[in-house]
């Protein structure tokens, strides 16, 4: 019994492994350095149907900003969903800009895929590890396991010129839930636009500000 719970364990840790998030390419304008925004908007634009990965997404986004000292707002928490589907550009930059927003950065989702892969059939020449292996498909020469792949663009703009001055893309794969998928794809870009000298700690500016 013992074994077969070590079994599980270690089966679960290899899938556990997978669900993991990568940035495939970021760009940087030059001359960009670092500065402290008064506010920032997270912005999603995601389909109605991935509603609660949007939401997911624009709040941990927005808490990873916030750890660094930054003011940072969600599009849904503020004006809701679809308010920008219902304006022109410069309404929309009107709105932004009399909310006190000097910077915004997007989270898109390009593209979610799903792929459904054939596990070949377990070979052991020990009898007793074949046993252990084939534990939970003993009536099965293979079986399916459909993965998920995301595919995310995220970029920041600054509103004081209307600029874009950071891009990335990134690729998540079987991400748990949506939970999760927020929390590290949050953390991954923040310390990616921090590593690229878009953004800096700065708590104590923002403490002082605010007293």
């Amino acid at each position: 019994m013992k074994k077969i719970t070590l079994v599980g364990l270690v089966f679960m840790l290899l899938l556990s492994a997978c669900h993991t998030s990568k940035i495939t390419h970021s760009w940087k304008a030059q001359e960009a350095p670092p500065k402290n925004y008064k506010k920032i908007l997270v912005l999603g634009f995601i389909r109605n149907a991935d509603r609660n990965i949007e939401e997911k997404m624009e709040n941990h986004f927005v808490g990873d900003l916030q750890t660094l000292g930054y003011n940072a707002v969600s599009s849904l928490k503020e004006y809701g969903p679809k308010i920008f589907d219902k304006i022109d550009e410069s309404e929309g930059i009107e709105k932004l800009k009399g909310s006190g927003f000097d910077a915004v950065v997007t989270i898109v989702l390009l593209k979610k895929e799903r792929e459904r892969k054939y596990i070949p059939p377990t070979y052991n020449n020990r009898i007793w590890s074949y046993r252990y292996d084939i534990y939970n498909r003993i009536y099965e020469p293979g079986y399916y396991v459909t993965s998920t792949k995301y595919y995310w663009e995220s970029n920041f703009y600054d509103m004081t010129t209307q600029k874009l001055i950071y891009s990335v893309q990134t690729q998540s794969f079987n991400p748990d839930d949506a939970e999760s998928l927020g929390h590290e794809y949050g953390k991954m870009i923040v310390k990616n636009m921090v590593n690229q000298d878009i953004l800096k700690q700065q708590m104590v500016v923002n403490k002082v500000e605010g007293e």
